[in-house]
C-alpha cells in the first residue's frame, strides 16, 4: 500500500511540474515571438502621433495581455486598453501568424473580444478583473491595494489616445482631468460595490512576490 501511495505521489508530482514547464515555455514563447511585419500600420493610422518606440511599447503590453491569459490557466480576460486591442485586431487579421501564434501560446485559438471598463456586463467585469491580477502580478505590484499601475492599463493614458481608457492606482482626491472624460481607478477591481462582486479577482493560484503581499486567494479586500 506504501508503495502504490509512494507511486501516486509521484505521478501527482510530476503532473504539476509537467504542467508548470508547459507553462513556462509557452509563456517564453510569447515574450519572444516575431510580430507579423507591418503589424503597426492599423495603429499609427488611427493614432498618427504615435512614434516607433511607441507602438513597441504597444506590442509589449500585448504580450502582457497573453500572459495573463496564460497565466489564468487560459480563462477569459477582457482587453483593457484601446491601443493594444487595435494592434492584437490586426494581428488576428494574419490569420496563419496568429493560428500559429495561439497553438504555440495557448495550444488553442484564442478569440477577439473589444476592449472594455467595469460596466454592467458580469463576464466582461469577471474578465477584466482576472486580466487586471495577472498584469498586476507580473509586474509585482499588488493587485489589492496598487501603488502604480501595470503597463497594460497605463499604456492609453501614457501615450495620449483620444479614446482611450485612463487608469490612475487610486481616485481618491482625482475628480477631473484637464483633457476631460472618464479616469478609471485601479481600486476598483477589488471593490464589490461596482457590481456586487469581485468575479475574476485572485480567482487562480499566482506564484507569490508582489510588493503588497497578495495571496493569490479569492475574495475582495482592500478596496477603495
Amino acid at each position: 500500500m506504501t508503495a502504490v501511495i509512494t507511486i501516486l505521489f509521484c505521478v501527482a508530482v510530476s503532473a504539476i511540474l509537467w504542467k508548470k514547464w508547459i507553462q513556462a515555455v509557452r509563456a517564453e514563447f510569447i515574450r519572444n515571438y516575431r510580430l507579423p511585419k507591418g503589424i503597426f500600420d492599423s495603429l499609427q493610422r488611427k493614432y498618427p502621433h504615435l512614434e516607433p518606440k511607441d507602438c513597441h511599447l504597444v506590442s509589449r503590453a500585448l504580450r502582457l495581455f497573453f500572459l495573463a491569459h496564460l497565466k489564468s490557466g487560459r480563462k477569459y480576460v477582457s482587453m483593457p486598453s484601446q491601443a493594444v486591442d487595435e494592434v492584437w485586431h490586426d494581428f488576428i487579421l494574419n490569420t496563419r501568424d496568429y493560428a500559429k501564434f495561439c497553438r504555440g501560446a495557448f495550444g488553442r485559438f484564442m478569440h477577439h473580444t473589444p476592449a472594455v471598463v467595469l460596466g454592467s456586463n458580469t463576464k466582461s467585469n469577471e474578465g477584466l478583473r482576472r486580466c487586471w491580477w495577472f498584469a498586476c502580478v507580473e509586474e509585482n505590484i499588488d493587485p489589492r491595494k496598487p501603488l502604480r499601475l501595470p503597463l497594460l492599463f497605463a499604456i492609453d493614458g501614457k501615450l495620449n489616445i483620444p479614446d482611450g481608457f485612463t487608469y490612475v492606482p487610486d481616485c481618491k482626491g482625482v475628480a477631473d482631468r484637464e483633457s476631460g472624460g472618464p479616469v478609471h481607478c485601479g481600486g476598483s477591481f477589488s471593490d464589490p460595490s461596482v457590481d456586487g462582486t469581485c468575479d475574476g479577482l485572485g480567482d487562480t493560484p499566482t506564484d507569490s512576490g508582489s510588493d503588497g503581499g497578495s495571496d493569490g486567494g479569492s475574495g475582495c479586500g482592500g478596496g477603495d
